[in-house]
């Protein structure tokens, strides 16, 4: 890494103070850990059976946490997640009253995973809805127009009952208020906390 170069380098390289050199190189390192989280929450999404397509999503119900694994859509340019789900899910009743949340992805190839703390938001606009709900494969609609609601008691996995006439999608997004990025490496694992203060992003390396 480049704290454990020669500070003479960093000098000539950037014809700077070994501070101001050591200061450069540190955000320069940074914005390239930002650039990271962005390009493998595209991939997410964008490529298949990349790792972070599924990740989990964490609310509080009543004071006790509650998980399960979503499905990322989309990364806004903000940073914001966009998931799917149902109007009656459980997880739509949690934000309603707390919209606070964390997501958590994890790449076990890289060894990377990254967290996400954030506020969700549940999409209302009607025309933003429908545009994603047209781009939603027809036997995949299935899961939002059940008869009942998900986590309803059934006799059966096979009696589910499906009304074509009316779905219950709507969208979740989750605007990050924090990012964490660890990298696990050796010799030293890395670990970093982006957190947005709504103007830009300021971040804080810490101990892994």
């Amino acid at each position: 890494m480049f704290m454990y170069l020669p500070c003479e380098i960093y000098k000539i390289l950037k014809n700077l103070t070994c501070v101001e050199s050591l200061y450069s190189l540190k955000k320069v390192l940074e914005l390239e850990l930002l650039e990271t989280v962005r390009r493998e929450l595209i991939n997410g999404y964008s490529k298949k059976r990349h790792p972070f397509r599924y990740f989990t999503l964490a609310t509080v119900n009543n004071g006790k946490p509650r998980q399960r694994t979503v499905v990322l859509r989309k990364l806004l340019p903000d940073f914001s997640v966009l998931i799917y789900t149902d109007q009656r899910s459980q997880k739509i009743n949690d934000i309603s009253k707390n919209p606070k949340v964390s997501a958590l992805f994890y790449h076990p190839k890289k060894l990377l995973q990254l967290r996400i703390d954030a506020t969700a938001e549940i999409i209302t606009d009607s025309v933003q809805l429908n545009n994603y709900w047209q781009n939603i494969p027809e036997n995949s609609r299935k899961d939002y127009i059940t008869v009942k609601a998900p986590g309803s008691d059934i006799s059966h996995p096979d009696h589910v009952d499906y009304d074509s006439e009316t779905n219950y999608f709507t969208a979740i997004r989750l605007i990050p208020n924090t990012i964490e990025y660890l990298q696990l490496q050796r010799p030293n694992h890395l670990r970093i906390r982006f957190e947005n203060n709504g103007n830009a992003w300021h971040s804080q390396f810490l101990v892994p």
